[in-house]
């Protein structure tokens, strides 16, 4: 019968490793009814998943500096933008609760 999986094998990574944590690592893997090579595609696509957010996390804080530079100008849309956002929270009764 042919295999059926939701992700079939496509590649392979080949490494060295201390044997006694190839060890320690069997064993936690075991310990949870886990194959081994499971928990490693887990740890990759986590790993994977960290750089992506970390990468996105700098490109909104680099985006948001230079919406910010820009609102420094009085006369950017970015400033306006404020002004109208500030008139609209003004008139607002929470106006209090959003300002600090």
């Amino acid at each position: 019968m042919p295999r059926v999986s939701q992700h079939p094998k496509s590649d392979s990574v080949n490494f060295r490793i201390d044997p006694a944590l190839k060890a320690a690592f069997t064993l936690a893997a075991e310990a949870e009814d886990r194959p081994a090579a499971q928990v490693l595609r887990d740890f990759m696509r986590a790993y994977v998943e960290r750089r992506n957010r970390k990468a996105f996390e700098a490109e909104a804080r680099r985006q948001s500096r230079a919406a910010a530079e820009r609102a420094r100008d009085p006369g950017s849309d970015e400033a306006q933008s404020l002004r109208e956002l500030e008139t609209l929270l003004d008139a607002d009764d929470f106006a209090d609760d959003w300002k600090a």
